[in-house]
């Protein structure tokens, strides 16, 4: 099984905040926003169903508690 990045021993663990990953997930979904000025029809259709599963993400990552 590959080893989890973070899991290296002696390297520090990374924290992450809600807000930071609401506002990674909003800038890829910026970023799959201009792609899909560029793309194909089968790309664009793949593109906007992964931005709303982002838009779900967001929303179940807003209404988690914290913990």
């Amino acid at each position: 099984m590959k080893q989890n990045p973070q899991d290296v021993p002696g390297r520090p663990k990374k924290f992450v905040s809600k807000e930071e990953m609401i506002n990674n997930t909003k800038d890829n979904m910026r970023e799959a926003e201009i792609s899909m000025e560029f793309a194909g029809e089968e790309e664009l259709e793949h593109l906007q169903e992964k931005n709303e599963r982002r838009k779900h993400a967001i929303q179940r990552m807003k209404n988690e508690p914290l913990t």
